[in-house]
């Protein structure tokens, strides 16, 4: 900002960043990896169209998942990570749909993910790990592509594994979820159907200290007006920030996690304008323009401490944001993912959850998406502002390096 500096969207081949688990899942399944091995792959890319796909997404993302009244916690790039391999197995009008949706061609976002996932910062207080898999079924009636599991490997660093996808393989691959988001996501799939041919997962997680930690006497009790106008009490953290954001339709700031790798940003709407009314007047454009123009100004800050939680299914907010066909038992086309005699692969669900906890030492993230293919059917410098967040805001986890979001929050009520 000045690429945020002065300031959304798995994987680095994640399992090879440091700091991150790498614990291989028990239970009766093959690891296919002891015969596919990933291939050097051109990472080129042009970068800043790629944050801005990325980016564009997650807002997309956000205004067709937001609930009025509700807390709202995603992931953009979980999503777009665990979607962008199930992307990999489609062809002709449904390959076409998902990259109207994704905003880049599947080459071009493999390409910019790998060099995105492969460079994300790692330090002694601060990491973001990504990991991805893919499990499928040993049913007889299903035959993987080969090819499609090679590109996966090779642009997403993706565990592969063949599995009865019975008990056994439900418990290996919560195992691995649990693994992968540092415990903080548990029992992410509920069950596993009989029409389920495969898995592929992202799984996310984030864990960073504040530059600057909380004093106990920074921690006071303060009140939260929901939009109905009820109150409720709760703790602010507060603070003076020197991170400033400021648009016509709403103010907030910005405070880093060691390192200044990554960072906190919170936007606090006007108080005549509404969370919904916001959210719908945002585009990944408007957001990015509004993190590389922070402005260097004290700010008076107050955060509150909260931990939520979030789950979804995503089928109909993705055929609502354009991809139809993947999710239709007799239009989609996964020819490229693999066949099964029983029927025409589809994508029965996308299955999304999330973690955050915001304390006074810093910050815990995580996610995991589960996509489940079927074959059945500027201020003066000397002047303070403040942004005391008391009331309904948006919030996001962002690379401050690259301006890419990596988390996109509501928080309506701190009680849900």
């Amino acid at each position: 900002m000045k690429r945020m500096t002065a300031l959304i969207l798995v994987l680095a081949m994640a399992l090879s960043l440091a700091g991150c688990a790498k614990d291989e899942p028990t239970g009766q399944q093959t690891n296919w990896m002891e015969n596919i091995s990933a291939r050097a792959v051109n990472t080129h890319s042009d970068t800043a169209v790629g944050a801005q796909a990325v980016t564009e997404f997650g807002v997309r993302l956000a205004k067709n998942s937001f609930e009025n009244g509700e807390n709202l916690l995603l992931s953009p790039l979980s999503v777009l990570c665990a979607l962008a391999m199930t992307a990999n197995g489609t062809k002709e009008q449904t390959l076409e749909q998902v990259e109207e949706v994704f905003g880049l061609p599947i080459e071009d976002l493999n390409s910019y993910l790998r060099w995105y996932t492969s460079s994300l910062p790692q330090g002694e207080n601060y990491k973001l790990c990504l990991a991805n898999s893919i499990w499928f079924t040993e049913d007889s009636r299903f035959t993987p592509n080969r090819e499609f599991l090679q590109i996966n490997a090779d642009y997403y660093g993706a565990d592969i594994f063949s599995a009865p996808f019975d008990d056994a393989t439900l418990k290996a691959i919560n195992t691995w979820i649990e693994d992968k988001t540092d415990g903080m996501i548990k029992e992410a799939l509920d069950t596993i159907p009989p029409a389920a041919v495969m898995y592929l997962i992202n799984a996310l997680s984030f864990d960073a200290r504040w530059s600057t930690v909380y004093q106990e006497h920074e921690v006071r009790e303060g009140t939260f007006t929901k939009e109905d106008g009820t109150e409720q009490s709760i703790d602010l953290m507060h603070s003076t920030e020197y991170q400033y954001l400021s648009d016509d339709l709403a103010t907030g700031f910005i405070k880093s996690y060691e390192g200044s790798s990554y960072a906190f940003a919170a936007l606090l709407p006007k108080e005549e304008i509404s969370i919904e009314e916001y959210l719908q007047s945002l585009t990944g454009e408007k957001l990015r323009t509004l993190l590389d123009n922070v402005q260097s100004t004290p700010v008076v800050a107050a955060i509150p401490k909260f931990e939520t939680e979030y789950s979804v299914e995503m089928s109909q907010i993705l055929s609502g944001m354009g991809m139809t066909d993947a999710f239709d038992p007799e239009n989609a086309d996964f020819s490229a993912l693999g066949t099964s005699s029983a029927g025409n692969i589809f994508i029965s669900r996308v299955i999304h959850k999330t973690f955050i906890s915001v304390s006074e030492q810093g910050t815990k993230a995580g996610a995991v998406t589960i996509v489940e293919p079927t074959d059945r059917a500027a201020m003066e410098p000397d002047k303070r502002q403040e942004v005391i967040l008391d009331r309904p805001f948006v919030y996001l986890l962002i690379d401050c390096e690259n301006g890419v979001p990596f988390f996109i929050g509501v928080m309506m009520d701190p009680a849900q």
